[in-house]
């Protein structure tokens, strides 16, 4: 009696039935330490507030020395019989745990991430700290667009081909053989392997023709190249746009109606002027002259397409007739906007381009 006496003052009442029981009926001393840990433990999981205070609470619960496996070792006081039981009822105790633990991270994993969103986040809706400058369109890209929706609206289809082109292609379908004179005004870059860098984009038709049937109505614009001295007003890599149509019947006042309206279009009801003049792939040929500002500027090259051009691409020139006419960007864009010198095109200025 002494001894048990000594033992309750070290135990509350609570804990002195318990080992009162565990001594008479150990499976039920088991099974209702089970059932009050699970109790416990599902009530501290749910008011855990942190990740870190709930893996606190599954190291004390479920960790390999938790009170769960405190009381599993106590499965040796059992018989046979009753180890099942205690141990199925173990079981149901875990899986309680382990639930309630998992429902818990998923909602304290949910709170942190939504409080980090509301901690981040941005008012859209509010002026920005620094001011950031707008793109604006480059001069030359101005001109080329404007240029495309006035022909894409005349009925032209936009064409374009590979700016490394062969021999064939710039010159030779284009009326112009080697031992021809006119080749001298386009000298080129040539390339190991016999290609060349295209001098016009009037290869782009021949490319387009030999694709398709007439009719035909296509403006195409492009980088080109040539061997200039680079100055003032030349450039060794510039832009063309180069329009053609293929029909029967088209004649040359076709051509300058179309001239006309496209021209009138960009620079305004202005005079205008042909000039006869000679380009290998136009016969008759001619350039376009604006007064612009009391003088006359030359803006433009036409003429009807050459017999053997139509020849070269397989039409047959007794049944179609075309015409065809081209201009250089940086031209139209020089007298537009006022620019003395070509090279301001290219040097990305921001003092020059924040005009445009």
């Amino acid at each position: 009696m002494t001894s048990v006496q000594g033992r309750c003052c070290k135990l509350s009442i609570a804990q002195a039935r318990i080992n009162n029981q565990q001594m008479s009926n150990p499976e039920n001393d088991l099974e209702a330490q089970l059932n009050a840990l699970r109790t416990d433990g599902e009530n501290a999981i749910r008011s855990a507030d942190t990740l870190d205070r709930l893996e606190e609470l599954r190291v004390n619960y479920l960790g390999k020395k938790g009170q769960l496996s405190v009381l599993l070792g106590s499965m040796g006081k059992l018989s046979a019989e009753e180890r099942p039981k205690i141990g199925a009822a173990a079981n149901t105790v875990k899986e309680a745990l382990q639930s309630s633990l998992d429902k818990q991270r998923t909602a304290l994993e949910a709170a942190k991430i939504q409080a980090q969103l509301q901690a981040e986040t941005l008012d859209v809706t509010m002026p920005g700290i620094y001011e950031r400058p707008q793109g604006r369109i480059h001069p030359l890209n101005g001109i080329i667009d404007r240029a495309l929706d006035i022909f894409v609206g005349m009925g032209y289809t936009v064409a374009q081909g590979p700016e490394m082109e062969t021999d064939y292609y710039n010159f030779e379908a284009l009326n112009t053989p080697a031992d021809h004179p006119a080749r001298d005004m386009q000298d080129t870059f040539y390339l190991p392997d016999g290609n060349l860098l295209r001098t016009q984009t009037s290869c782009v038709q021949i490319r387009y023709m030999e694709a398709e049937e007439p009719p035909i109505r296509i403006v195409a614009p492009g980088r080109v190249y040539r061997k200039d001295d680079v100055d003032a007003t030349h450039s060794a890599v510039f832009h063309q746009i180069e329009l053609l149509a293929i029909d029967e019947g088209l004649t040359f006042t076709d051509l300058k109606g179309t001239i006309k309206e496209f021209l009138t279009s960009i620079f305004g009801d202005l005079p205008i002027r042909f000039r006869a003049s000679y380009f290998p792939f136009t016969e008759p040929s001619a350039e376009v002259d604006l007064q612009w500002n009391g003088r006359w500027l030359e803006v433009m090259g036409c003429g009807m397409v050459d017999p053997n051009v139509l020849n070269a691409v397989g039409y047959d020139p007794e049944v179609y007739t075309g015409f065809a006419a081209g201009f250089g960007v940086e031209r139209f864009a020089m007298v537009l906007h006022q620019m003395d010198d070509i090279r301001r095109l290219y040097t990305s200025d921001l003092r020059f381009l924040k005009q445009f």
